[in-house]
């Protein structure tokens, strides 16, 4: 990517084909269609980049997705991409970095969320161990230029030993390798907590650090004076409901306000 992306939207895939509420194989063309929508919704509001997720396919597999996932998750990327010309990463949930990585580098993505990435995390999945010599392995092998964005105690989820965030910024970044850290709250659409953002901000001070659940237009300004950067998804929505579709005027705000608050 040119330069750091401030505002970066999240595109949440409807199920997908073969999940426990997609459609048949056939239902692929309505997939895109709503992908194509919201990232042009997010594009015309002026985010910076995108991230294409399968937030529809609950209830989500634990590490390694089946290949329609990865197939129908290629499309969505490439489709994004071609409706906006925005950096796009890629988050397949709940935690396939591999596959993540390899969307990127087939679809032209620019970076991959990797829930958890460094140590071992209590999840509504299970116990989810984060595999970042296999991921750089992969990005290595495949010679992309993907970055990691890494969670930093992610939401919905627990440290199955629970450490400083500091400490975990700093086994992602300089034990992991990880290009960027992102702080959650508890649950998704939920705020991260000040006090996290800051921990994290000085543990790796000169990794880009973004806030990954919770940002609205009225509290984008002050998370931007710890952060780079902003993930949003809910508060994007029409009515701030996270199956709505993407709301222009939703992300003209947000956006107008982080840029106000860089001035």
């Amino acid at each position: 990517m040119a330069r750091l992306p401030r505002v970066v939207g999240v595109v949440h895939l409807p199920p997908l084909p073969g999940s426990a509420r997609g459609g048949p194989a056939a239902s692929m063309r309505d997939v895109l269609a709503a992908a194509r929508r919201d990232a042009a919704a997010y594009a015309e509001g002026g985010a910076d980049a995108l991230i294409v997720e399968n937030f529809g396919d609950v209830p989500f597999v634990k590490e390694r997705v089946g290949a329609h996932v990865v197939a129908a998750m290629t499309l969505a990327v490439a489709a994004v991409r071609e409706e906006t010309g925005l950096p796009v990463g890629v988050n397949v949930l709940r935690n396939d970095v591999l596959s993540a990585v390899s969307i990127a580098a087939m679809a032209g993505g620019s970076f991959v969320r990797a829930n958890v990435y460094v140590g071992a995390t209590v999840t509504d999945q299970g116990l989810i161990e984060g595999r970042a010599e296999e991921v750089q392995a992969l990005i290595r092998r495949l010679g992309a230029d993907v970055a990691v964005w890494a969670d930093v105690d992610v939401k919905h989820a627990a440290p199955l030993a629970p450490r400083p965030l500091g400490e975990l910024a700093e086994d992602a970044v300089e034990r992991g390798l990880a290009g960027a850290v992102i702080v959650t709250g508890r649950a998704t659409g939920q705020p991260a907590a000040d006090a996290d953002l800051r921990a994290v901000r000085a543990a790796v001070p000169h990794t880009p650090l973004y806030v990954g659940s919770g940002v609205t237009a009225e509290t984008v300004s002050a998370l931007l004076r710890i952060a780079d950067g902003v993930i949003v998804g809910t508060a994007s929505k029409m009515d701030g409901i996270v199956t709505n579709p993407v709301s222009v005027e939703r992300v003209r705000e947000i956006v107008a306000a982080a840029r106000a608050g860089a001035e």
